[in-house]
């Protein structure tokens, strides 16, 4: 056992630990190693108490989401993961009686889809994009996360959020949560348990917002692969996209052990049943050397990567000298 786990070991969180935890379970690649110890909180004074012990003996945290954008390198992670309980997927929906925006708010634990299709049954519009992202409402503020020409920055209005570091929490306004192309300032000691989002009544009603789900279903089934992947490996460069330049530059099907780019897509990359998470960076790696020989354009990851090497990251792969574009 490590400092984390001898941390937890002797707080008045220790019956709700796991102690050497695989992460591979709460991970869509289904790869990587285990947390030293982790987690999963049912409230807020639970949060308050976990980073008590984290700062205290100064401990690295990882806040685990439906771990769509995550791969743990094999080697696993030295600290402490921390996942919300169901407590913190409910979903509350204030209508207006069809007149001006209305109010949702969801937990940090809720998922995307859920959010999506309960939205659209209460007669609003404005999140049908979230139904094909299997990710968590508090993952998806963190990283902006969005599809179909929307993203959350287009209707969050706030959140609250706790400092795992300072074991305080506090509502952020959406000026605070600082939106940006696949990220905003929620860093990685913050974890988000509520988020607010302003929708609007559908002009359609509700058939119009299930007509639009089922479509947004078959375009991504039709575009996009299944199984073990984590979506878009990387952020698209402006005015292209990083599917397109690894297509060109000959990436589809290109693979490293138990990796593979996606022929269906070439932004994905599926990994193999009991495959490694070490074989889906170095496919990044592969990837992004490619891409910059042929058009002299760096990819930078989407994903987030936890427990590799930091130094090379997000430049990594590539050459020290040569064109350089986005």
């Amino acid at each position: 056992m490590g400092r984390a786990a001898d941390a937890l070991r002797a707080s008045p969180l220790a019956d709700l630990v796991r102690f050497d935890q695989s992460l591979a379970p709460f991970s869509t690649y289904r790869v990587g190693g285990a947390a030293e110890a982790m987690v999963e909180v049912d409230t807020i004074e639970q949060l308050v108490e976990l980073a008590m012990v984290v700062a205290e003996h100064d401990l690295p945290v990882l806040v685990v989401g439906r771990g769509s954008n995550l791969l743990v390198a094999d080697a696993g992670f030295a600290g402490v993961a921390v996942q919300l309980g169901e407590p913190f997927a409910a979903v509350e929906i204030m209508t207006t009686g069809g007149v001006g925006p209305a109010m949702v708010r969801a937990g940090g634990a809720a998922r995307l889809p859920v959010v999506a299709r309960q939205t659209v049954g209460a007669g609003l519009s404005g999140f049908e994009w979230a139904v094909g992202v299997p990710g968590s409402i508090g993952g998806a503020v963190r990283m902006n996360a969005g599809g179909h020409g929307s993203e959350m920055a287009e209707s969050v209005v706030g959140a609250t959020v706790v400092d795992l570091q300072a074991g305080v929490a506090s509502d952020w306004n959406v000026d605070q949560l600082a939106f940006g192309y696949r990220c905003s300032a929620i860093a990685a000691h913050h974890i988000v348990v509520q988020v607010q989002l302003e929708l609007e009544v559908s002009g359609g009603g509700v058939e119009a917002g299930e007509a639009a789900l089922s479509e947004i279903v078959r375009w991504r089934r039709e575009h996009q692969p299944g199984g073990q992947n984590a979506g878009s490996v990387f952020t698209n460069p402006e005015g292209d996209s990083a599917g397109r330049l690894i297509d060109a530059a000959g990436g589809k099907g290109l693979r490293v052990g138990s990796a593979e780019v996606s022929t269906k897509h070439a932004n994905f990359i599926q990994a193999d049943p009991d495959g490694s998470a070490d074989d889906v960076v170095a496919l990044m790696r592969a990837i992004m050397t490619r891409v910059h020989e042929h058009s002299g354009v760096r990819l930078h990851p989407e994903t987030v990567l936890v427990g590799f090497p930091e130094t090379g990251f997000p430049e990594i792969g590539y050459p020290e000298s040569g064109a350089e574009s986005s």
